[in-house]
């Protein structure tokens, strides 16, 4: 039994053989673990344990903001967040203050 073997013409009629395949690298987008801040049927926050802490990145996929600009203003103390050290977190009670926060009235139209 003889083994096969490719030869020239095998391998000049496939155009993968003839040009260097190149894998891309896919990054997958990081995922948020949490789709919501945990809350009671009623919206407070369950009494049972300790509080739910949300890292920048879970508060800012919340609020639909960048996480930058949420590390920025709670660095500034312009919008609420806990210090644990130096790690930043938000509970459900200073999700819900900045989004009131950001609460306009509607402007009447100039007749």
């Amino acid at each position: 039994m003889t083994c096969h073997s490719h030869t020239d013409e095998d391998q000049q009629g496939s155009p993968q053989t003839t040009r260097a395949r190149t894998r891309r690298r896919t990054t997958r987008p990081r995922t948020v673990a949490a789709t919501r801040p945990d809350r009671d049927p009623d919206g407070t926050e369950p009494d049972d344990g300790p509080p739910r802490l949300y890292t920048p990145a879970e508060a800012a996929h919340f609020l639909k903001v960048p996480e930058s600009w949420l590390r920025r203003q709670a660095g500034q103390r312009r919008i609420p967040g806990t210090y644990l050290g130096r790690h930043l977190r938000f509970s459900v009670a200073n999700l819900r203050d900045i989004a009131d926060a950001g609460t306009r009235t509607p402007r009447r139209r100039a007749r």
